[in-house]
């Protein structure tokens, strides 16, 4: 009875003292994680990235029948000789000569992994299915690679050595201090201008160690280093400009600078030449760059090697150096067109008799060629329609297609895509088919695989499981020549 009275006393006092320590305990408490507060969490984590992989999606893809490669004959050319179809009377005609060609690609291996600890997967119950993230997500990462290898993989053009730049100093506009200072050169394939950073350096001889403990070596993208030419500056305003010769199957070139022995990487740029008005001297030394190891052994070439192969028949321009630091942009003709792109197109029907497809560029040139096109003054045939109606007129425009008047049938227009990994300063026009009756030719483009994608959950070998997403492939172009680019474009 007296721990009845006591406790009855308690609860009186209580609600006497509104601040008393029963009522502070069901207060709001402060952070989300602390006192009696439900945690809001909505179950499932949210994938915030994106998986675009547009060249991948529309290309076909068809089984191969074993083997190391694919292979396939083409004939190239009739009566490549031109001789003349006139006969005399009573006699035969003359014989043609047909020209053929052998096609082999080497299938190639590609493959990702991930894993998931015992513990992860205890701790994501009931909110998330780790396991099948994991086996997700490692089939977007791979499709990811896939689609920058069908762009861009290289593994049989060789950069070499990069070209000797030549160099040129002004005395006012920079900050750089008097000296002697070398500047070298690297040439970057796709696959290399990809990796390259100024924070990470570019990659050279690539070491990867694998999740069963073996190691792959291959090439990072990276041309041999050019030699060291001279520089001397004065006062302490001076600049440094350079420029290289453009190399075939190159897309990027890192500038190293700085004084014998200590050339640091200062730019990496698009086209093949560099202005530098400051040296940070804090990038990688370019003692780094150790040989050529711009090819990639371990993947299929794409179609920006295609292009760029001097044997592969296909269209390959290289825009003018210009002013070093600068370059040269796209030309106007005009009349609502651009120069180099119509003898782009030019050339593909004067050669080929055929038209490209699609148009793939960069946001960079995406731009550049709204600019180009739309630019008005009296001669551009050029008719802009507007709803009057309140409200209803936004800003901005894009050009989304160009027309090719160069065709059997009379104009055709072409779309204009933007890839998401596009190197800026390139311009690539892919044929989808070709105007040859007979051809034999299904697809222009498409992945032959030994083996689709498919998915293995390695046995335990500890606490964690353990998963690999793989294909076995390789990109087949049928016709190289109806491929084409235009490289080195300023913005």
């Amino acid at each position: 009875m007296n721990q009845t009275q006591a406790t009855l006393d308690l609860l009186k006092q209580a609600q006497a003292t509104p601040d008393a320590m029963l009522s502070k305990a069901f207060t709001q408490s402060g952070t989300p994680t602390s006192g009696l507060t439900a945690y809001d969490l909505e179950a499932g984590a949210k994938s915030l990235f994106p998986v675009l992989t547009p060249l991948r999606n529309s290309i076909a893809r068809v089984s191969g029948k074993g083997g190391i490669q694919a292979a396939w004959r083409a004939i190239t050319g009739i009566n490549t000789a031109m001789i003349s179809a006139g006969v005399g009377q009573g006699n035969r005609g003359g014989v043609v000569t047909t020209s053929t060609k052998d096609y082999t690609a080497a299938y190639k291996g590609i493959g990702l992994e991930d894993y998931v600890t015992f513990e992860a997967e205890y701790s994501a119950e009931y909110f998330a299915d780790v396991r099948a993230i994991a086996a997700r997500n490692g089939l977007s990462a791979l499709m990811l690679q896939e689609e920058s290898i069908i762009l861009g993989g290289n593994t049989s053009l060789a950069l070499g050595t990069t070209p000797t730049p030549s160099t040129a100093t002004a005395l006012i506009g920079g900050t750089i201090a008097a000296d002697t200072y070398n500047v070298i050169c690297v040439a970057l394939t796709y696959e290399g201008f990809r990796a390259a950073s100024l924070a990470t350096g570019v990659l050279n001889d690539v070491t990867r160690t694998n999740a069963d403990g073996s190691t792959d070596n291959y090439g990072g993208g990276s041309a041999m280093k050019s030699s060291a030419a001279s520089q001397d500056t004065t006062g302490s305003t001076s600049t440094i400009s350079a420029t290289v010769t453009p190399v075939a199957g190159a897309f990027a070139y890192a500038w190293y600078v700085g004084t014998a022995a200590a050339e640091k990487l200062e730019a990496i740029t698009t086209i093949n030449s560099v202005g530098l008005t400051a040296l940070a001297g804090t990038g990688q030394n370019a003692s780094a760059i150790t040989a050529d190891k711009s090819q990639n052994a371990l993947v299929f070439d794409g179609l920006l090697t295609f292009c760029s192969a001097s044997d592969s028949g296909a269209y390959r321009a290289v825009m003018a150096t210009g002013t070093a630091g600068t370059g040269t942009k796209l030309t106007a003709d005009g009349v609502g067109g651009i120069v180099e792109i119509d003898a782009a197109l030019m050339s593909f029907w004067d050669n080929y008799r055929l038209s490209p497809d699609e148009i793939w560029v960069h946001s960079q040139q995406q731009a550049d060629i709204s600019t180009k096109v739309l630019a008005g003054n009296a001669n551009t045939a050029q008719r802009f329609t507007f709803n009057v109606d309140q409200g209803v007129i936004a800003g901005g425009t894009s050009v989304k297609s160009y027309l090719n008047r160069y065709g059997m049938a009379g104009a055709q227009e072409i779309p204009i895509k933007l890839h998401p990994n596009m190197p800026a300063g390139t311009i690539l026009f892919v044929t989808r088919t070709l105007p040859y009756p007979l051809s034999n030719v299904s697809n222009v483009l498409q992945i032959r695989t030994r083996r689709d994608y498919y998915q293995i959950e390695w046995p335990l070998r500890s606490r964690k499981y353990e998963f690999g997403v793989y294909a076995d492939e390789v990109l087949q172009c049928y016709a190289p020549f109806a491929f084409g680019i235009i490289t080195n474009i300023a913005q």
